[in-house]
């Protein structure tokens, strides 16, 4: 089969293509209210307990007697925090925080001080996807983050987490049947309708069904960044036997909207080019500074699929095969603010002028196409070996990302702007000049898992995974073409004890896997070629417990990641070399609790992280210095009273903190820590039989001015502006 041939040879990776097909669900219904009535969580096919997360590889085992650290936002918290988009999703959980992460593009969020690499720490339905669109929540059952090195999880992958989207699947329970009507106003002017349908038919009701579709006029709270967003989706399932199942989804969505730019820091009036930089005031976030009337919105379409069979077999085991499949077209466009031209007539490309003014470019790179295919196997159950019982996971998969962007993009001057709103940019410049780099990559990965019962308390848990990786890059023009081959094992082991049948402590060992090439320009004497394999490293402890009404969580680690930096002057060609040069280390302690009594629960989160270079050669000065970005402390809060007065009604107050964050290498400048409260509250009643739950939301119920995040991206300090006060209103009803 074509799809595998470059596990063999390399030779034959251009020619090599799969087949997907992808079909539109024709409908679109209009309708109108709220909550309700759930359809039953779907049951998988297994031997053990109810898989509840699908991400950690080790997915019978429940969270509380797990090893590690993870979190899970399931369907009724999405609806209540009114999440659209991942980062609305995680932003609860102490451990993530932003990190370029724009208003109206795809998700760039750090987990334990790392940034998630758009594409290789994302997973849908356990299989890699790419990251780098927007990506609808729908459709999705839960958001599953499993935190820190993932190597026994996925080949190649940044340390910090792995993202996992379940989708909705078709409910199980015979008779059961899902009829809910979503719709929702706010924040700023944005609108939308959502229609969620479920059941089963056929003999003995041996199919299932589960079909959604939105719409969504996109006004936000931020001015001129207009849009809308759509999606269809429908997941099915066939009962065969009473053993065996065949599952099957696709989806279709598509998002249109106008970019939004961030600020930056303001260069020294007197020296722009050394003296230090200044942070401007705090603003409101509702102003996109580089919106111009020949602005065009970026696009961001994608058609995702996956087909999924499971078996059970003699003795307990379970085989499953899946395959999946995703395709993406964007077209990236931005009226983008870059650096600025002082009145001396030299150029500052790390900030904005002292005045607010900034040099105006129109990038656009349209058409750019990504494709990733992804077929596994796997088998999972438990025997008896040399006295202990050995529960075992084998997997093998296959995967493939292709990335084809158009030949040319544009990258050019279009006048000038201010952060006050005010520019000098009379017509586009939309003239492609740049050419674009294509890439493909194969990847073979054999995992093999084993959790050994030592005794009644205490287990084992070993894990190995070996990764073939073959990429290729070359440009547009065919240019520059690098090929990079190599084989590469991550580790991973633990050990946990139950102190009591509600208290859990352990200890891990794991690594993963980054790759990089050196840059493929002239300056480099190195150019295009492979540096020796990124391997992080990641020690952690923990104890988890649960006791009457009361649980809590917390632990340890610590996560070395080599870094690459550039040794030489790198102004001319063969002047500098890209290397190894040290290690970004974050060490860190994650603590969390909830408790429900009487009328209220209470839910509480904080990470503190220390995340600092050390080893540096190049600069020794670096050693020591906090990361860029990276909050010293978060805090999540909520605290929830259900009125026994009144049945179905519900209030929450949820508090956000996060800490100082370095913004410049010198520690000069760093964003203050900022607060925020979210109030809502829910009520679920019945209008003429109908079960409809209401909601009302206020983010940042104090209207609080800060700046959000301060990430260095391309050489240039960024800030973006958190969201001002806005309101939510929501209405489901379940027929």
């Amino acid at each position: 089969m074509a799809f595998f041939s470059p596990i063999f040879s390399s030779r034959s990776r251009r020619s090599d293509r799969l087949a997907f097909r992808a079909t539109h669900v024709a409908s679109a219904i209009a309708l109108l209210t709220a909550t309700g009535l759930s359809a039953q969580s779907l049951t998988d096919i297994t031997i053990t307990d109810t898989a509840p997360s699908q991400v950690s590889g080790f997915g019978d085992v429940p969270l509380r007697q797990a090893p590690f650290s993870a979190t899970t936002i399931d369907r009724q918290t999405l609806q209540d925090i009114g999440a659209q988009r991942v980062s609305d999703a995680l932003r609860i959980d102490a451990s993530v925080a932003d990190s370029y992460n724009s208003p109206a593009y795809w998700d760039m969020l750090s987990v334990r001080g790392y940034t998630l690499d758009n594409r290789y720490n994302y997973r849908r339905e356990g299989l890699p996807i790419s990251a780098e669109t927007m990506i609808p929540m729908d459709n999705k059952e839960r958001i599953e983050l499993f935190k820190g090195t993932s190597g026994i999880q996925a080949g190649t992958s940044a340390p910090g987490g792995l993202v996992n989207y379940v989708v909705k699947r078709p409910p199980s329970a015979q008779n059961t049947n899902v009829r809910d009507v979503s719709a929702s106003f706010g924040p700023g002017q944005s609108s939308s309708i959502a229609l969620d349908l479920g059941g089963r038919f056929g003999q003995d009701q041996a199919l299932g069904y589960r079909f959604n579709a939105a719409y969504e006029d996109l006004n936000p709270y931020i001015q001129n960044t207009q849009g809308h967003r759509r999606l269809f989706a429908l997941a099915m399932d066939w009962r065969l036997t009473p053993d065996s199942r065949l599952e099957w989804e696709i989806e279709r969505s598509e998002r249109q909207q106008m970019g939004v730019n961030a600020y930056s820091l303001l260069a020294n009036a007197t020296d722009p080019l050394n003296g230090a930089p200044s942070l401007p005031a705090t603003v409101d976030g509702k102003r996109n500074i580089t919106r111009q009337a020949w602005s065009v919105p970026g696009v961001f379409a994608g058609t995702t699929g996956s087909l999924r069979f499971k078996q059970n077999l003699d003795g307990g085991w379970l085989w499953t095969t899946q395959y999946g499949a995703q395709r993406l077209r964007t077209d990236d466009r931005l009226s983008y603010a870059f650096g600025c031209t002082t009145p001396s007539g030299d150029w500052v490309g790390d900030k904005y002028c002292s005045n607010g003014g900034f040099d105006l470019y129109d990038y656009r790179s349209d058409n750019e196409r990504r494709s990733s295919d992804a077929l596994q196997t796997e088998l999972n159950g438990s025997v008896q070996l040399a006295g202990l019982r050995h529960h075992l996971g084998l997997s093998i998969m296959r995967s493939r990302l292709l990335d084809r962007p158009s030949a040319m993009q544009a990258y050019n001057w279009a006048g000038t702007g201010n952060i006050d709103g005010t520019s000098d940019s009379p017509e586009a410049q939309p003239t492609p000049g740049d050419l674009n780099t294509q890439r493909s990559e194969y990847t073979t990965e054999i995992a093999l898992r084993d959790r050994i019962e030592l005794s009644a308390q205490t287990a084992l848990w070993l894990g190995l995974r070996h990764t073939r990786l073959n990429r290729a890059s070359e440009r547009t023009d065919g240019s520059r073409a690098v090929q990079d081959e190599r084989s590469f094992n991550t580790p991973w082991l633990a050990l946990t004890h139950q102190i009591t049948p509600t208290y859990l402590v352990y200890g891990s060992y794991g690594e993963g896997i980054e790759t990089d090439v050196a840059p493929n320009r002239s300056r480099y004497t190195n150019a295009g070629q492979a540096l020796p394999a990124l391997r992080s490293e990641q020690f952690e402890i923990g104890v988890k417990g649960q006791w009457a009404r009361t649980r809590w969580q917390a632990s340890w680690f610590d996560i070395t990641r080599p870094v690459a930096g550039d040794e030489g002057a790198c102004d001319e060609a063969n002047t500098c070399t890209r290397k190894i040069d040290g290690q970004a280390r974050h060490r860190g302690l994650e603590l969390s609790a909830g408790l429900t009594q009487a009328q209220w629960q209470w839910d509480i989160a904080t990470t503190w992280t220390d995340a600092k270079r050390q080893a540096a050669e190049i600069d020794p000065s670096v050693n020591g210095q906090r990361a860029l970005n990276v909050p010293r402390m978060n805090l999540r809060a909520m605290a929830q009273y259900r009125f026994a007065g009144v049945p179905g009604l519900r209030s929450s107050l949820r508090l956000n903190h996060e800490g100082t964050r370095r913004v410049t290498e010198d520690a000069v400048i760093q964003l203050p820590a900022w607060t925020t409260l979210d109030l809502a509250t829910h009520y679920v009643t019945r209008i003429q039989g109908t079960r409809t739950q209401w909601t009302l939301a206020i983010d940042n119920l104090a209207d609080r001015h800060y700046w959000r995040e301060s990430p260095k991206q391309y050489g240039h300090y960024y800030l973006y502006p958190g969201a001002p006060r806005t309101l939510r209103v929501a209405v489901k009803a379940s027929f």
